[in-house]
């Protein structure tokens, strides 16, 4: 047996000599490099390939507010010869496939007499093209792929190849080419159901990079929808049943597909098609291959397209019981957003804590808690609840990653147009706050302060046994059972307010030692100061139980109680006109104006109040409008008011010098909002009929702003130049003259 060994030994070894040439076309060789070639080197290139796609994909975040790309593979920069691009982040597994097609070429490839004799040469071509290709190397991977259309023609894979050739070519941004080709591709007749697929989506990538929509859709139905004449028809769906003419293609490829399936019922909603977007959107929820993100993004894409009172109801309790399913944590910030904005046409307080809930919820991407916080104040903003909307608002606008975007941008201007409301409501509360116990005797008062002091000490007691674990919930000491935590931080209105009014008293701070002061080198000269504070700090907390600290507190000077009445009235009629001229809430306006009228303001304000609410009747159709009208045209007849309710076309600037201001504040709120053109228009209008007035400078610059945003940084300059020659001494016109000076460099 051991001379047997021997002697086959070295047989055996010149046999694996002799094969191992590439420059020797026999059998023996032509079998030994193509079994090493398939087996060895392409199999781990084709294995770290699929585990860098793996990686891909999981690291490739979909925004599923808008239509998804086709392919999942993000493009910064393209990345064409001579041009610097960023450092590659691709996984590192397209390197090492690379590297294993190169190695299968260099070291196993049999060209002789210009004829490969290896077959498993194309496929390492294929790979090194692919690698390359999700490398994001595409000039290089074009060359891969052109090399096996031109030397490889009838290669099993060459339909493959040509599918990936056009690909390649749509990220080079030659669609047109990419299209010529994948058409003359799919006129082949008996193509397999997997290239036919794949051949239908890359020619529908090229058509959506070049904005052909109906193309797009039309080439994604045949590359998912299998009928006799291999077009999508839409299903019909009842109320019992669904009746499909379509049946989903058999693909190895399900994460294409299910993609395929959604931005089908992402355009299909683009065009309004709702039924033929819910229909796909439907087949993918049926598709049991496809993964499950898609899955549950189509039940939440078909809750967005509910048009009916019926569907609304069913779709609440499908979403309620989506919720439920404990597969569905990491989608609940979505789930419960969806959930509030069907429950808002139903019950606000309702719709306002599902939309808490996805805030709160642990797996919420920032985008989305973006839009809850949005939702909730929108909602509020429609219910004129102005203060709790401005704080939604606040956290939207620290919380964003998009300062520059619309609807950001919009957002602000919105939350800006708050700031007066929220100032005089503040106003309005403290003053009626403090003159309130100004009105009381001093039994009251003392009675008022004492029950203050025992429900003081009652929550104080019952926060003893509250400890920081993290929680919303703490246990009773006398029941165990669990409770709602009142803790500060456990508030999201709380700490919105809260956040505000620090920003306004001490301004943006950085986190640090001693952030009260904005001047660290004066640290020793008012550290004596900050120890008094400190002193008078404690010995308020020594005497938050003692009621006489509370009443001398109390003002009792006439004219410290006087400026509270005055700040009082003022900031009720303040209210009212913004109420009414800027967020057109008349029954709001009604409830402040009336309000002040109670209270015996002066006639500077008398008037003009009674004059707002005559205008707000009138407009309502109610006869108390006539009622005021005979009341100011009687008791006031030589007022402004009495002379415009007596004579509405009269010269506008003889009887109400303040009519210039309201309109230039209405024409300056229409441009923030983005309109104009009417802001053009109706500053043209004002300079004509206040002509000679000293608004009309201010009505040029806004005119030249609106310019500006409408025809362009050119017409804008032309513009701003009337402006600083015709007002060079206006604020205006130095205003102008400062922001030509700014924009020379731009158009030059």
């Amino acid at each position: 047996m051991k001379n047997i060994f021997k002697i086959a030994t070295p047989f055996l070894a010149f046999f694996l000599v002799l094969s191992c040439s590439t420059k020797k076309d026999a059998f023996i060789n032509r079998s030994y490099h193509s079994v090493t070639t398939k087996y060895n080197v392409l199999y781990n290139g084709n294995e770290a390939l699929r585990i860098g796609l793996e990686q891909l994909n999981s690291n490739y975040e979909d925004n599923f507010w808008e239509v998804l790309p086709i392919e999942p593979l993000k493009i910064d920069v393209l990345a064409l010869p001579g041009m610097n691009v960023d450092e590659d982040s691709s996984p590192q597994e397209f390197e090492k496939a690379e590297e294993k097609a190169v190695k299968a070429i260099q070291m196993h490839s049999m060209l002789i007499a210009r004829q490969e004799r290896n077959k498993q040469i194309d496929d390492a071509y294929l790979l090194l093209g692919k690698s390359r290709y999700y490398s994001k190397r595409f000039v290089p991977a074009l060359e891969a792929f052109n090399y096996i259309v031109i030397n490889y023609p009838k290669a099993s894979l060459i339909n493959e190849t040509k599918i990936w050739q056009a690909k390649t070519q749509i990220r080079l941004q030659n669609e047109e080419q990419a299209i010529e080709d994948l058409k003359k591709l799919l006129k082949k007749q008996d193509l397999p159901e997997e290239i036919s697929e794949s051949a239908q989506t890359a020619i529908a990538m090229a058509y959506a990079q070049i904005g052909e929509n109906q193309e797009v859709i039309n080439h994604l139905n045949k590359a998912v929808f299998k009928t006799k004449k291999n077009l999508f028809i839409p299903a019909m769906i009842t109320k019992n049943k669904k009746v499909s003419s379509e049946k989903i293609i058999s693909t190895k490829n399900n994460e294409q597909t299910a993609r395929n399936l959604f931005i089908l019922g992402q355009l299909y909603k683009e065009k309004n098609a709702i039924d033929s977007s819910n229909t796909a959107f439907q087949s993918l929820i049926e598709f049991k291959k496809s993964p499950y993100k898609y899955k549950i993004q189509a039940q939440i894409e078909k809750a967005k397209n509910v048009t009916t009172s019926e569907d609304e109801l069913a779709t609440i309790e499908l979403l309620k019981k989506l919720i439920k399913n404990r597969d569905n944590r990491p989608y609940l910030g979505e789930l419960y957003y969806h959930l509030g904005s069907l429950q808002k046409n139903q019950n606000f307080e309702v719709a306002i804590e599902s939309f808490k809930k996805s805030i709160a919820a642990k797996q919420i991407s920032k985008f989305q808690k973006e839009l809850s916080y949005e939702a909730a104040g929108d909602l509020f903003f429609e219910k004129a609840q102005f203060l709790k909307a401005g704080s939604y608002y606040d956290s939207v606008l620290r919380a964003t990653e998009s300062e520059n975007s619309k609807r950001i941008r919009r957002l602000a201007r919105r939350r800006n147009n708050l700031n007066e409301v929220i100032l005089y409501e503040n106003i309005a509360k403290t003053s009626d706050s403090i003159l309130k116990l100004v009105q009381m005797s001093k039994e009251d008062q003392t009675a008022y302060f004492n029950k203050y002091i025992e429900n003081l000490k009652s929550k104080e007691e019952k926060a003893t046994p509250i400890k920081n674990t993290g929680k919303g919930f703490i246990f009773s000491k006398d029941n165990n059972k669990k409770v709602s935590s009142t803790w500060y931080f456990y508030n999201i209105q709380t700490v919105g307010f809260g956040e505000q009014e620090f920003q306004q008293i001490w301004g943006n701070r950085p986190l640090e030692d001693n952030w009260r002061l904005s001047d660290k080198t004066q640290f020793k000269l008012i550290d004596t100061k900050l120890k008094a504070d400190e002193e008078n700090l404690n010995v308020v907390e020594n005497e938050k139980y003692n009621v006489e600290y509370y009443l001398k507190n109390i003002p009792t000077n006439t004219i410290e109680i006087d400026s509270l009445y005055n700040e009082r009235n003022n900031a009720y009629f303040k209210l009212g006109v913004i109420y009414k001229e800027q967020f057109k809430e008349e029954n709001l306006a009604l409830s402040k104006l009336e309000k002040l009228l109670t209270f015996n303001p002066k006639t500077a304000l008398l008037i003009p109040a009674k004059y707002h609410l005559y205008k707000i009747y009138n407009n309502q159709g109610n006869a108390k409008a006539t009622i005021l009208k005979n009341d100011i045209v009687s008791n006031y007849p030589t007022s402004k008011y009495a002379k415009i309710i007596l004579n509405p076309n009269a010269s506008l600037i003889q009887e109400n010098e303040n009519l210039p201001e309201n309109i230039y504040a209405e024409v300056f709120y229409e441009y923030k909002d983005e309109m104009y053109d009417s802001v053009i228009k109706k500053s043209t209008n004002a300079i004509s009929r206040f002509e000679g007035h000293e608004i009309i400078p201010k009505f040029e610059l806004l005119k030249a702003y609106a310019i500006g945003k409408k025809e362009g940084i050119v017409a804008f300059k032309e513009a701003l130049d009337f402006v600083a020659m015709n007002y060079p001494n206006t604020e205006e016109g130095k205003k102008a003259l400062e922001v030509i000076n700014t924009i020379k460099t731009k158009i030059q």
